[in-house]
């Protein structure tokens, strides 16, 4: 068996997953990327996206919101916002936020007071988006 490394996620709600893993893939806001066991220590901030981990030949996906990450003495910890499994998102909640999100981005001429409504409203698209993916398992 090759050599694993432990991965944690953890929300303001606790430790959701505790867990020794062949390999993980993070949304970094750098960009994303991979880890197996004995990599470099690294620290890096975590965007809205699918975090993704395999023990043999199962595949795992969680959405994740933004955070944080540290891969140190062959364990992986994400500090973040929300994680849902798979199993765990509501795919109609997930698309009526989707559409509510559409509906706020298409409005046209909006005061600059409300620019951050808008910034808002795209980070929810986002959000319901890789929901959405992860839902779907893609």
């Amino acid at each position: 068996m090759a050599q694993q490394i432990n991965l944690e996620v953890v929300t303001p709600s606790g430790s959701i997953i505790n867990k020794d893993v062949d390999i993980v893939n993070a949304p970094g806001s750098g960009g994303d990327f991979g880890v197996l066991a004995n990599h470099a220590p690294l620290l890096s901030t975590i965007k809205i996206g699918a975090l993704t981990y395999e023990i043999g030949e199962e595949r795992n996906t969680l959405m994740v919101s933004g955070g944080f990450c540290e891969v140190s003495n062959n364990k992986i910890t994400f500090l973040v916002e929300s994680a849902e499994a798979k199993q765990d998102i509501d795919t109609d909640r997930a698309m009526k936020a989707k559409i509510r999100a559409e509906k706020r981005i298409a409005k046209h001429g909006l005061p600059s007071d409300e620019a951050y409504s808008d910034t808002r409203a795209e980070a929810a698209l986002h959000r319901a988006l890789i929901r959405l993916r992860v839902a779907q398992g893609l």
